[in-house]
């Protein structure tokens, strides 16, 4: 009897546990959403405005700025209030928003647009500062890794449709006629009625009880002064910035790139299509990727990937019509393992200081908002085709990474070797 009791308890608690993954994982599809849905909204905005490159990537200035600011505030408020409450906060941040462009469509008022978009990416930075660790925390420990990974997939799927959804609520406005910051407020307040229905659900859920109480995240810690004795770390710590940065950057200019008539020449409608068999390419990659790295080091597959993401922007900005297009589109099948892979390889063997490590690679993320922005002053000044070269540079350190800078670890004696450990 107390065996078939124990037994219920435990079916009843797996069941608990999916629901709630199951839950979560409509958080991860609707932030990668968000996040892929500003490239539709820069060239549109660009149009609107008569705004220049270096302007148009304020949105994404704006948007990454958020995660370098709101990160170590979030984890504390996060810690305050547990996973739960601190979900609720997000989506209702994020809701807030996007609401926020009804004014701005109305004003017409650039700034304001600008000023939403923080609003917007402070709510989902609070989200993932919530979610990721209640991820690992939804069953098995030994499982943890299965399960972010299967989350992350939602999220390239959100990355993927929205270009194609975006593109067709935004760009359908314009077509035959000039555009407006109209075209705007039906998709933004469509996702505001998500989130907040989002928020109500979440509010109301009932998780398992081991992870009602909130736990040590490792956003919460600032980076200090003593991670400088892993050079791997702080080497790692600029990949991840680099590789953020040339990975949204790209992603950024696609519409415009695809626009120019030396390559395809298309509408803004039709390039919005394109952009998802580059985020697409990123989402079939992983799984590519998962099987090579069981057979090639991590390290090496990190440098492989990067020499051809080079050789693929080389071939872009030498080339025209539609080698040039799938040549940038094909980058994102490169960029897939990256991200994860630079992570891990830069927190092998820090130990103690694993919490703080992570809290300085999530800081990293800045790149995507000053990356993108430079690479904007470059098209200004030397034209679209010719600013891909400064993503080209990210991924050029991407491979020195991956085939050196991984290795560096700081021995007990105070010197620095090669670690083959940390591959």
């Amino acid at each position: 009897m107390l065996k078939s009791s124990h037994s219920t308890q435990s079916q009843q608690a797996s069941a608990n546990y999916l629901a709630a993954l199951v839950s979560l994982t409509t958080l991860f599809f609707i932030w990668g959403f968000i996040t892929a849905l500003n490239d539709i909204l820069i060239p549109h905005l660009k149009g609107v405005f008569n705004l220049s490159y270096t302007q148009a990537m304020l949105v994404q200035f704006c948007f990454f700025g958020a995660y370098f600011l709101i990160s170590v505030p979030a984890g504390r408020l996060v810690d305050k209030t547990g996973f739960q409450k601190g979900i609720g906060v997000g989506l209702l941040t994020a809701a807030l928003g996007c609401l926020l462009f009804v004014p701005s469509a109305i004003y017409q008022a650039y700034w304001m647009f600008l000023a939403a978009l923080f609003i917007l990416a402070a709510g989902i930075t609070i989200l993932q500062v919530a979610a990721n660790p209640l991820v690992t925390l939804l069953g098995a420990p030994q499982t943890a890794s299965s399960r972010l990974t299967m989350t992350q997939a939602f999220n390239s799927l959100g990355t993927t449709v929205a270009p194609i959804i975006g593109g067709l609520l935004i760009f359908s406005h314009a077509a035959g006629s000039s555009q407006s910051a109209d075209s705007v407020i039906a998709p933004y307040i469509g996702l505001a009625l998500v989130l907040l229905g989002l928020a109500v659900f979440f509010v109301k859920l009932r998780l398992p009880v081991p992870v009602l109480e909130p736990v040590e995240h490792p956003v919460t810690h600032a980076p200090s002064a003593s991670l400088m004795k892993h050079p791997h770390l702080i080497l790692g710590a600029i990949g991840i910035f680099v590789y953020v940065g040339a990975e949204v950057s790209i992603g950024s200019f696609l519409v415009n790139f695809l626009g120019e008539d030396y390559v395809m020449g298309m509408s803004e409608g039709q390039a919005s299509i394109y952009i998802a068999y580059y985020w697409g390419g990123a989402m079939v990659g992983r799984f590519i990727g998962a099987l090579v790295m069981q057979k090639v080091s991590a390290g090496k597959l990190l440098a492989f990937n990067s020499l051809a993401s080079m050789l693929l922007i080389l071939t872009a900005v030498l080339s025209s019509g539609s080698l040039a297009m799938w040549s940038i589109l094909a980058v994102g099948l490169c960029n897939s393992i990256m991200f994860p892979t630079i992570f891990s390889l830069a927190l092998a063997g820090i130990g103690q200081d694993t919490s703080r490590g992570s809290g300085l690679l999530c800081l990293a993320i800045v790149g995507g908002a000053l990356v993108p922005l430079f690479q904007g002053m470059l098209a200004d000044n030397l034209g679209l085709q010719l600013s891909f070269l400064l993503p080209l540079v990210c991924y050029l350190y991407i491979a020195f990474y991956g085939l050196t800078g991984s290795r560096l670890r700081k021995q007990s004696d105070g010197s620095l070797q090669p670690q083959e450990a940390v591959q």
